[in-house]
């Protein structure tokens, strides 16, 4: 069975703004391909990030609709919450956590340092060795 995938916000951005290393980006175009899955927060931060350029925002929107969305739901909440009370986390990387490890998915996200805090989330930083 293939590893599915839960991607974070900074990931896409960086992918928008083609600064994913050179390394990473067959595996990350890869995922956006076959495993494109993010969180509602994701979908949030995304099209509501104050650098879009008017110009960029209808093909962001274009990009995002391809993905899955998981939305937040009683069981998602109180995942979040658990994590929330073992970490000083943000509330967005518990959402995001939480959606993972009830999904059995592995996050893609630049930001290691928070999702390897919490307990049974796997992790994918593809800024890792560089």
């Amino acid at each position: 069975m293939e590893d599915k995938y839960l991607i974070d916000t900074n990931v896409i951005i960086y992918y928008l703004d083609n600064r994913i290393p050179k390394q990473e980006i067959k595996k990350v175009e890869w995922i956006f391909k076959n495993s494109f899955n993010i969180s509602t927060i994701t979908k949030i931060e995304v099209l509501g990030w104050h650098k879009i350029k008017e110009n960029e925002k209808k093909k962001i929107a274009q990009f995002i609709n391809n993905a899955k969305v998981f939305y937040l739901d009683s069981s998602i909440e109180e995942k979040s919450i658990e994590i929330k009370q073992k970490n000083k986390i943000a509330t967005p990387d518990t959402i995001i956590g939480a959606t993972a490890i009830l999904n059995n998915y592995i996050v893609v996200s630049r930001n290691y340092r928070d999702f390897t805090k919490i307990e049974g989330v796997r992790n994918y930083n593809p800024f890792e060795n560089v």
